[in-house]
Order: structure tokens, then C-alpha cells, then sequence
């Protein structure tokens, strides 16, 4: 099993930056990619972001392309969102996710809590 505790969320103005972490552990030897998905009220789960377990290769969400960043530091089991120019339709719990082999329209094995995100106009 494998453990995800996400930390970062909160409140901020239209135009500002949040930075999400992730930390995983418990079965943390094994190879996992991360990603982050979100839900706003009333929508679907969605995926927004992935990155490979090598930490090269990347994945974002039309939405959020050129915005958020992702990353992780496998010395510390972490993965980070840093989330730039955020919008108020950026609103919704994030989660995050690890899955050895993370693809859109496929549920992690592994889920964090989530983390509120308020984006205010």
C-alpha cells in the first residue's frame, strides 16, 4: 500500500500561484507515476496532470497547460503542482495520484485525501 498526504492548498486572488506537495509513502519502492487530478462541485474527477516515474516525461490537461508545473523529487517520495495565473474555474479539490502506469481515463490505484483550492475573482 502507498500512502499519499497532500499539503498547500488554501485561498488565493485570480492571477495568483499556489504550490501543492504530495507525500508519499509505505510501498514507496516500487516504480509509481504521480499525477494530480481535480473535482469542482458537481463535475467529474479529472485528471490534470502526470509525471512519469523517471520524472522526465510529463502530461498536462489543455486546461492547465502552461500554467501548472509538475514535478517530483523521488529522494523524498514527493511530487509538487506548482499552479501559476490561477483562475476562479482552477476551484476544486486536488488530488493526488500514484498508479505504476498513470493514463487519462484510467483510475490510480492510489488516492490522496484532497486539498481545497478557492480561486477568488
Amino acid at each position: 500500500q502507498v500512502q499519499l498526504v497532500e499539503s498547500g492548498g488554501g485561498l488565493v486572488q485570480a492571477g495568483g500561484s499556489l504550490r501543492l506537495s504530495c507525500a508519499a509513502s509505505g510501498r514507496t519502492r516500487g516504480v509509481y507515476d504521480m499525477g494530480w487530478f481535480r473535482q469542482a462541485p458537481g463535475k467529474e474527477r479529472d485528471l490534470i496532470a502526470f509525471i512519469k516515474w523517471n520524472g522526465v516525461n510529463t502530461y498536462y490537461a489543455d486546461s492547465v497547460k502552461g500554467r501548472f508545473t509538475i514535478s517530483r523529487d523521488n529522494g523524498k517520495n514527493t511530487v509538487y503542482l506548482q499552479m501559476n495565473s490561477l483562475k476562479p474555474e482552477d476551484t476544486a479539490v486536488y488530488y493526488c495520484a500514484a498508479d505504476p502506469y498513470l493514463v487519462v481515463g484510467k483510475g490510480p490505484d492510489y488516492w490522496g485525501q484532497g486539498t481545497q483550492v478557492t480561486v477568488s475573482s
